[in-house]
């Protein structure tokens, strides 16, 4: 069809006005869909490829020609940044239209939400945990909201993919639907999807439609990559190669500086560039350095700040400073610059070390190569010198492989990690059923099994685990029972439930809110004394008061260097990541992007990879009875084999100091020899295994927020069968039969 001519006039007067000579590829792709079937659709393409507009151009013509009598499209997005970011461009497309575009998150002001909820209509542009809060605190007016709801949009899916934050976001459009009677179509936009085939299906639980995937041209991706390595000390891997670019530049650097963040300083001067960390910590390290640099040569301040702990007035304060054409700042950052917020013309992106997935390092090449011009992106690699005496595993540089893994993953194979499907989401449960709870009133147990169980997300929760669940919540409190029997929130859970903490499924550290004068920098997790030092917004400061009841410290500004701290940022690594990191160090395959520190370092590791001969073997000896097992598992099989060496075959290996650096080697004295050792291995891993059998005794392995609520048992089954990749460890060690 000509999806041109089947826009609204007002859509097509946009698109003149905006200078477009012809419909992108996915425009037309997701026009036909949407225009010519019932069906719902996931529309994937590159960062920056018109994905937003190629949705809402048809929702919003068809919106135009027949009006809902309530909010007509609900846009579901991970970041209230990337809602902010939206509602601006939504609303320059629907002004004409008159269309009404309202966004509700925890920093928007109450006005909109009140003139919505008096008449509701248009596009409504929230978060999952502002959903959920609606959910409960508006129960009554979900009616009247969605009654004719027609689409939900949600954006940026990938990042809802792998964990109970995006449960959570199905529970609530299957909940909502069923409370407001309606039966919207659905639309997943992304820029990375791995399987779209299973994300498809995940877009699709608990909807009576199929996901349409629309094959269209996309064009050539056009990137411009580098990857250099630093040692954090003299000398570098290069150095003695005449065209090492580790060679004096021109400024100045503070005594004891960073390598790599002298690169970085250099790179950086004169352009707009994102330099993307792994952590908070990271981030707040990297942008105190860099700020140090620029007092030491004598330049105004170009680096800014944008993480999850600042206030929202520093992040958006950085997010304007960085739409600005005319300004040359950097902006230190972490995931929440990963998403696709337009911050403007960004000449390249750095990363220091290497990311955990593919999907993280596209997204984050994707905030680069807007308006035409190619992505671009600088891998800055870092690790301190290896002792003199360190053994073979503290030789090889392993974000350097793993940085050149997720790169040739992509090109070579399109890889992209898939959806975690395979879980026991407890924690999720818990919190769903407390929620249901706090929106409904008093319920029979019967009612309230039927209102969460039949959700998707518990397809793989039994009636007797739920039935143990709920026992539990009344034991502790959390739900009480009325004389007749009926099922309400309890003292405890009124506790939990009343928290706007309780909205978030993620995980969460107790923060205290760190302010200077009137000003709110941000959150930190554990205060230090007064006089003590906190490092927050790129600085350094002391602390003057702590206020434990309000949770609140007041701080002044000085000068110096210091970690921060805000909790522990876990990886999740893919098997395919590590499978492809064993590949790298066995060829000798060579990668354009590498600069020369890079190849000379690759070059070093590979040598000592073949010295020890590990393209043919996992297992090396390191002297005396110590040992080095390479699995090159992903995070969680890596974790069950850790587990499984320890619990079933510790007594017939002889294995002591089990010590893993995950998810790279695990390191171990035992014994017997290598042959024993596969022989042992092997025979256990052909038997039965009982998942519950991995958890420790007397071990409680909490993972998500609300595990601390669940009775224990169904925490271990829950870590047991839903965490540990039991099957993926055991394939890769009935592998080791070829060494016997």
């Amino acid at each position: 069809m000509n999806v041109f001519e089947r826009y609204a006039p007002f859509i097509r007067n946009y698109i003149y006005e905006s200078g477009w000579q012809i419909l992108r590829g996915v425009q037309n792709a997701a026009g036909d869909v949407i225009f010519s079937t019932d069906e719902n659709l996931l529309l994937t393409a590159s960062t920056a490829s018109g994905k937003t507009e190629a949705a809402f151009f048809p929702i919003l013509t068809l919106l135009e020609e027949n009006p809902s009598k309530s909010v007509g499209v609900l846009y579901i997005a991970p970041l209230k940044a990337l809602i902010n970011d939206q509602f601006e461009r939504l609303s320059r497309i629907c002004e004409e239209a008159d269309i009404n575009v309202t966004r509700w998150h925890g920093d928007t002001t109450q006005t909109g939400k009140r003139k919505l909820l008096r008449k509701p209509s248009g596009i409504l542009q929230i978060t999952p945990e502002s959903l959920e809060s609606l959910m409960i605190n508006k129960h009554m007016e979900i009616v009247s909201l969605f009654h004719d709801l027609r689409f939900i949009v949600i954006d940026e899916i990938h990042s809802l993919l792998r964990g109970d934050r995006g449960l959570q976001t199905f529970c609530l459009i299957e909940r909502l639907c069923k409370a407001a009677g309606c039966d919207p179509r659905r639309v997943g936009l992304s820029a990375t999807i791995g399987n779209p085939k299973a994300a498809g299906d995940f877009l699709a639980c608990g909807s009576k439609r199929k996901t349409l995937i629309p094959e269209f041209d996309r064009g050539k991706e056009k990137w411009r990559l580098s990857m250099e390595h630093f040692f954090n000390t003299a000398p570098q891997a290069g150095e003695d190669k005449e065209d090492s670019i580790s060679e004096p530049i021109g400024y100045k650097a503070p005594t004891g500086a960073n390598p790599g963040l002298a690169y970085i300083f250099e790179h950086t001067k004169g352009r707009k560039c994102l330099i993307f960390t792994n952590s908070r910590e990271e981030c707040e390290a990297v942008c105190q350095n860099l700020l140090q640099y620029c007092e030491f040569n004598h330049e105004p301040d170009r680096f800014l700040i944008h993480h999850g702990n600042l206030s929202a007035s520093y992040r958006e304060s950085a997010e304007d400073e960085m739409r600005d054409d005319e300004s040359l700042v950097s902006i230190c950052a972490t995931a929440t610059l990963e998403l696709g917020i337009d911050i403007g013309r960004l000449e390249r992106a750095f990363q220091i070390d290497a990311p955990f997935t593919v999907s993280g390092f596209l997204q984050r090449l994707g905030r680069t190569g807007r308006r035409g011009e190619p992505a671009q992106m600088w891998f800055v690699m870092r690790e301190d010198h290896p002792e003199p005496r360190a053994i073979m595993p503290e030789m090889i540089p392993w974000y350097l492989i793993q940085g050149i893994a997720l790169v040739q993953l992509y090109i070579e194979e399109r890889f992209v990690e898939p959806p975690r499907l395979e879980r026991l989401p407890f924690s999720l449960l818990y919190h769903q059923t407390m929620s249901t709870l706090a929106s409904n009133g008093e319920m029979s147990a019967g009612e309230l099994a039927s209102k969460v169980l039949t959700l998707s997300a518990f397809t793989r929760i039994s009636q007797d685990d739920f039935r143990k669940l709920l026992l539990h919540l009344i034991e502790t409190d959390h739900i009480n029972r009325t004389e007749g029997g009926g099922l309400i929130v309890g003292i405890t859970g009124e506790r939990v439930v009343n928290s706007y903490k309780f909205y978030a499924v993620f995980m969460e550290n107790v923060e205290y809110s760190v302010r200077s004068e009137s000003q709110e920098l941000g959150t930190v997790v554990k205060p230090p004394a007064i006089g003590g030092k906190v490092a927050i917004a790129g600085r350094v400061w002391v602390v003057e008061e702590v206020d434990h009841k309000k949770r609140a410290i007041y701080v002044s500004l000085i000068k110096g260097n210091i970690p921060a701290y805000f909790g522990d940022v876990p990886g999740d690594i893919h098997t395919h990541v590590l499978e492809k990191m064993k590949e790298i160090l066995c060829t000798n395959a060579t990668y354009m992007y590498l600069m020369n520190n890079a190849k000379v370092r690759l070059d070093q590791a590979r040598a000592c990879f073949d010295m020890a001969k590990l393209k043919d073997r996992v297992l090396i000896h390191l002297g005396g009875n110590m040992w080095a097992l390479f699995p090159w598992l992903g995070s969680y099989a890596f974790l069950a084999l850790e587990r499984f060496l320890k619990i079933h075959c510790a007594k017939e290996l002889g294995l002591k100091g089990l010590s893993p650096v995950r998810p790279y080697f695990i390191q171990f004295s035992m014994s017997v020899g290598e042959k024993e050792f596969y022989k042992i291995v092997c025979k256990k891993a052909c038997e039965d295994i009982d998942p519950l059998s991995l958890v420790y005794e007397k071990e409680v392995p909490m993972f998500e927020k609300y595990d601390e609520f669940v009775p224990d048992e169904l925490v271990k089954k829950g870590f047991a069968y839903g965490v540990l990749d039991i099957e993926g460890m055991k394939k890769r060690v009935r592998e080791w039969e070829k060494f016997l």
